[in-house]
């Protein structure tokens, strides 16, 4: 029996690895093929899930994304809505009978209906607004739906008079912008004289009204994240984020402002006006006694630590719950007894959910489980839905019942993405420590590559995140793929300034950006070169935002990598100063302003460049107004006249993030930089054919056979900038 037992094991191990051997490398093309999955809801009756998916067709350059719903025991399965275009952002109504969610089928985002009732199923359109919807919230009484939408404030919530205005400034011959004062643009788009509102619409009739009219934005600007406006239980009143300070660019005071629904002349009142610093995410509790809320108390740190604050709307008193939690509080919901709230927060490369008890202000994990992304209950609070990543395991949806205050073993319900880990090595992290700078521990992710053999050196990227007040964490990405696939070693550090190690742990960077984050990173790849399987002669560095940064200041004080890639980095920080947009960051970041604070020229990667010597690539992205694509352009300057081998890419229309398409291109530059200086696979095109659109026939979908050298294709009749004749003056 114990032999049969033996020789059965030694079998299933060896279809296990036959299996994994079978498996081909991860590709560029592969990451494509990827379905993410987003807005995760249950159904009020507790038997239906909905989400949003999103797939990408590369070839085409062409992305989707749709409503798809199933039984809540992952049975079921069914695609809701099919157009040309994407559909986002589903939520049920309370009674159930309806689905809401956002297309943009003719033209602008507007919501739509679904009726779910009656075997239902077909749309209709609820607003029509020109300038577009996003982000809508049904009120508890299913009668009115909340969304935001960029606007003129001196229309006054009329769509027609938007409408005017934004027609005539678009297809007017004059193309300018004016600012009266800062924060006149933001991330990729200039304001325009334009503030982004709050409206309701009436969910029976469509007929929208603006409630918070007047030269403020209300909401104010976040990437993703919980909304930021939020319906009393009784449908009466509604709660929304505006900062109405003098200069918004140099302050983070976002405060809670209440308004009625019934009030004609709109007379918000500010209920966050004591604190200074930073108030947003309001959510009301189900009994209506208290508006949860996430708080900071340093005034312009917008990476202070966020804090779930408790707001009693019969006394108006405040109090604050997870003062003892030292890492951030993200996205959260209330318990539907109203005594406790669950929430999401990183710890140490994971994103569990938490429950803190509003009386006791106690806080237990409720469960971790790699990266999870957003959550939802069953109407019982019983059973967990959720949605879930981690580096070798690209999103799904998984449940889990919740026995004792605990959640159970978790159960897969939704299998996307199988078929794609069925064929393609998607490799999995492994994480180590480092004794980094003050003797303090710095956790960094390590994966290895495709048919990795312990007995082989390989070489190795170093990735540094941005942020900087961010973090790696357990979650799949592009970059822990597509690398590894290539034959690469990849490490991922979280460094001092990291978030999920203890408030303190992340404040460190502020004031100190080439100090004890670069000690950090000497430390760690001191480790790293140690490994047995890493050759310490073939080692690069890449790094986006702050991670891009320190490319730049490796560039001066490090000859230990033999290429780095630096993407919308900031190089002068001085000149950073006068054209980023928030202006909050360099204040608190860099401790003041040029004139006042030696840090700008102490933490400069421009102050060094005598010592430039490493092979560097730059990227960058005219729309970025985050890092302003002038840092890069100064920066390769830099490195041409110090004569460093050096590559410039620069993205017509990207911003500090490239959109999913051009992130194609980065992988493509990055694979052909490294493979040039560091020795792994090439990419499957060169940077130059993608980058001229010479791959793919969008049309066929099939990749383009060149007939000819590269050399031999037409140019441009005109190329960007450049005249056709010299102009004269008038």
């Amino acid at each position: 029996m114990t032999i049969r037992r033996i020789s059965l094991l030694f079998i299933i191990l060896l279809l296990s690895s036959s299996s994994q051997a079978q498996k081909r490398a991860f590709t560029i093309e592969d990451l494509y093929r990827v379905k993410n999955i987003s807005d995760l809801h249950v159904s009020p009756d507790a038997k239906t899930l909905v989400f949003s998916v999103t797939t990408s067709d590369l070839p085409r350059a062409k992305r989707n994304s749709h409503v798809w719903a199933m039984d809540i025991n992952g049975q079921n399965l069914r695609q809701l809505t099919t157009s040309e275009t994407s559909e986002s952002s589903p939520a049920f109504s309370p009674d159930g009978k309806q689905l809401l969610f956002v297309s943009a089928k003719d033209g602008s985002a507007n919501l739509y209906l679904m009726n779910l009732s009656g075997g239902g199923g077909g749309w209709r359109k609820l607003t029509n607004v020109s300038t577009g919807v996003s982000d809508p919230l049904w009120s508890a009484d299913g009668k009115w739906i909340a969304f935001s939408s960029d606007v003129y404030p001196e229309c006054n919530g009329d769509d027609a008079c938007n409408k005017k205005i934004a027609g005539r400034w678009e297809s007017g011959p004059l193309k300018a912008h004016m600012a009266d004062e800062l924060l006149y643009r933001h991330w990729t788009a200039w304001r325009d004289g334009t503030r982004t509102h709050t409206f309701v619409a009436n969910a029976a009739t469509g007929e929208t009204r603006d409630l918070t009219p007047g030269n403020y934005d209300a909401p104010t600007f976040q990437l993703g994240g919980q909304l930021q406006y939020d319906f009393s239980p009784d449908g009466k009143e509604l709660v929304y984020v505006s900062n109405h300070d003098a200069v918004p660019a140099s302050s983070t005071n976002n405060d809670l402002w209440l308004i009625a629904l019934d009030d004609k002349d709109r007379r918000p009142r500010n209920i966050t006006a004591p604190n200074p610093a930073y108030d947003g995410s309001p959510k009301y509790s189900p009994d209506g006694k208290y508006i949860a809320y996430r708080m900071q108390k340093q005034p312009g740190y917008e990476s202070d630590l966020f804090r779930i604050a408790l707001y009693e709307r019969a006394t108006g008193k405040t109090s604050v719950l997870t003062e003892s939690f030292r890492n951030w509080v993200d996205e959260f919901r209330w318990s539907k007894d109203s005594q406790s709230i669950y929430f999401l927060g990183p710890v140490a490369g994971q994103n569990p959910i938490f429950r803190v008890d509003i009386s006791s202000k106690t806080i237990t994990q409720l469960l971790a489980d790699k990266t999870i992304d957003t959550s939802d209950f069953d109407p019982s609070e019983k059973r967990l839905f959720y949605i879930k990543r981690s580096v070798g395991e690209p999103q799904e949806i998984y449940s889990a019942e919740i026995v004792n205050g605990k959640a159970a073993t978790p159960l897969k319900l939704s299998h996307f993405n199988d078929a794609l880990m069925n064929e393609v090595d998607i490799r999995p992290a492994e994480a180590m420590w480092v004794t980094g700078s003050g003797g303090e521990r710095v956790q960094v992710f390590i994966v290895k590559p495709h048919n990795f053999d312990p007995s082989r050196k390989y070489p190795l990227i170093l990735n540094v995140h941005g942020g900087p007040q961010s973090n790696w964490a357990d979650a799949f990405r592009g970059d822990w793929q597509v690398y590894p696939g290539a034959g690469y070693i990849v490490a991922f550090p979280n460094p001092h300034g990291s978030t999920g190690f203890g408030q303190d742990y992340t404040a460190q960077i502020s004031g100190n950006w080439g100090g004890r984050v670069f000690e950090d990173l000497m430390k760690v790849t001191d480790e790293l070169e140690k490994l047995p399987y890493v050759d310490r002669t073939r080692m690069g560095a890449m790094g986006w935002s702050y991670g891009g940064y320190m490319m730049m200041w490796f560039e001066g004080h490090t000859d230990r990598f033999k290429a780095i890639a630096s993407m919308m980095g900031i190089y002068d920080l001085r000149s950073f100063q006068g054209a980023t947009e928030e202006q909050w960051f360099p204040e608190w970041d860099l401790k003041g302003l040029p004139w006042n604070s030696e840090n700008y020229v102490k933490w400069s990667p421009s102050n060094f460049v005598r010592n430039f010597k490493t092979p560097t690539l730059v990227i960058s992205g005219e729309r970025d107004y985050r890092v302003p694509y002038t840092q890069s352009l100064h920066f390769y300057t830099d490195l041409q006249k110090m004569k460093v081998p050096s590559r410039l890419l620069i993205y017509s229309n990207a911003g500090h993030w490239p959109s999913w398409y051009e992130m194609a291109l980065y992988y493509t530059a990055h694979l052909e930089w490294f493979n040039k200086y560091l020795g792994g696979d090439p990419p499957p095109w060169t940077t130059a054919q993608f980058l001229r659109n010479a791959v793919f026939d969008r049309t066929t979908g099939q990749r383009i056979i060149e007939t000819r050298n590269s050399d031999e294709r037409d140019a441009p009749k005109n190329r960007q900038g450049k005249p056709d004749a010299k102009p004269t003056t008038p």
